[in-house]
């Protein structure tokens, strides 16, 4: 992987995040930086994810399958860490 690959996977990762955050329901008390963080994650995994299936290459056209798998691993993460977030946040302003 080169440095242009890394800093694209970077910039992806950053709009699966918000993409991740969308899909999710409600509203999230976690900072944006985190959801940022979990979409750098997701897009990393989700390509691996893909080329292990067989579709992390888009031949020919838009690779559909690689973005849903993305935007899930986030939506997953983003939903994870808000009730992570949440509960540590409600616990401290109950007193």
């Amino acid at each position: 992987m080169t440095i242009t690959g890394i800093i694209s996977a970077i910039v992806v990762g950053l709009v699966i995040g918000a993409l991740g955050r969308l899909v999710v329901p409600g509203r999230q008390p976690i900072p944006i930086w985190l959801t940022l963080l979990i979409g750098i994650v997701a897009a990393f995994v989700g390509g691996f994810i893909a080329s292990a299936l067989g579709y992390g290459n888009a031949n020919g056209g838009f690779p559909w399958i690689l973005l849903l798998i993305q935007v899930a691993l986030a939506a997953v993460g983003v939903l994870v860490a808000a009730n992570a977030y949440g509960r540590r946040r409600r616990g401290v302003m109950r007193r």
